[in-house]
C-alpha cells in the first residue's frame, strides 16, 4: 500500500479529469488517487472511475469547503503520510505536486501549498497578474494575511496542496466558512504547523468556466476578508 494519497475535489468536470488523472498517474505513479465527487451532474465519476481512480460521492451538491474537507478526512481514517491535493481543472501540474510532497517528505515542512504569487529559482516575480476584482482581492487578502498570520502569505487561495500526517487532523475537519484555503492556512498556524509557500506555475482552465466569475468573484473577496477579521478577532478574544 502506498503511504501517499492525491484527492481531487470534483463538481462536473468529466472534460478536465482524464488529463489530470493520466498526468497524476504519470508523476505519481505509486500515489493513490482518489476524487471526491460533489454531486456531479455530468460523467465526472464514471470517467474518474475509468482512469484509475478511487471516487467518495458526496452524493448531492454540497460546496467546495465540504469538498476539501471530505479529502483530508478520507486520508486521515485510512492512515495515510502523506496527502496531495489538486484541482480538477487542470490548473495544477502534477510535476510542481511531486516537488511539494518531496519538500513534505524531506521534513522540511509540515504543508507545503503551491503559490503563483512567489518568486524562487526559474519563478520570476509579478509572472501572474491577477485583473478586475480577483487583483482587488489578492492585494487586500495579502495584508489581511500579514496581519492574522503575522507573515507574508501571496497566495492564500492556492488550492495546491502536500501535507505530512500531523497536518491531517487539522484540515480534516469540517470547515465553518465559504473561505476554506484561508481557514486552513489560519488553523494550520493555530496549531504551530511548518507551512511553507513554494512557487509554480499555474495554467488557465483546461476547458469549461471557472465558477468563480462575476459577483460569485467579488462575493469570495468578502468572504474571504471577513474570514481573517473574525479569526483576528477570537485570536485577541483568546489573548484577552
Amino acid at each position: 500500500m502506498s503511504d501517499t494519497v492525491v484527492f481531487i475535489p470534483a463538481w462536473n468536470e468529466e472534460e478536465n479529469l482524464p488529463a489530470v488523472l493520466d498526468e497524476l498517474k504519470a508523476e505519481l505513479p505509486d500515489a493513490h488517487v482518489v476524487v471526491v465527487d460533489d454531486g456531479s451532474t455530468d460523467g465526472t465519476a464514471a470517467v474518474a472511475r475509468e482512469h484509475g481512480a478511487e471516487v467518495v460521492s458526496l452524493g448531492s451538491n454540497r460546496g467546495l469547503p465540504i469538498g476539501i474537507a471530505t479529502g483530508y478526512r478520507w486520508a486521515f481514517d485510512h492512515g495515510y503520510a502523506f496527502c496531495g491535493r489538486v484541482d480538477a481543472d487542470g490548473q495544477h501540474r502534477a510535476a510542481d505536486l511531486s516537488r511539494l510532497l518531496a519538500l513534505v517528505r524531506a521534513g522540511a515542512c509540515d504543508v507545503a501549498v503551491g503559490s503563483r504569487f512567489v518568486s524562487g529559482d526559474g519563478y520570476e516575480p509579478y509572472r501572474y497578474r491577477p485583473e478586475g476584482v480577483r487583483r482587488l482581492g489578492t492585494a487586500l487578502l495579502r495584508r489581511a494575511m500579514r496581519r492574522v498570520l503575522g507573515r507574508p502569505f501571496a497566495d492564500a487561495t492556492s488550492g495546491l496542496y502536500a501535507v505530512n500526517a500531523a497536518a491531517l487532523p487539522v484540515l480534516a475537519k469540517q470547515f465553518a466558512t465559504e473561505a476554506p484555503e484561508v481557514e486552513a492556512l489560519i488553523r494550520l498556524s493555530d496549531a504551530g504547523l511548518r507551512v511553507e509557500e513554494v512557487p509554480v506555475d499555474m495554467a488557465p482552465r483546461a476547458g469549461g468556466e471557472s465558477k468563480l466569475r462575476g459577483r460569485k468573484a467579488l462575493k469570495v473577496v468578502f468572504t474571504v476578508v471577513a474570514t481573517l477579521a473574525a479569526a483576528r478577532f477570537l485570536a485577541s478574544r483568546r489573548q484577552g
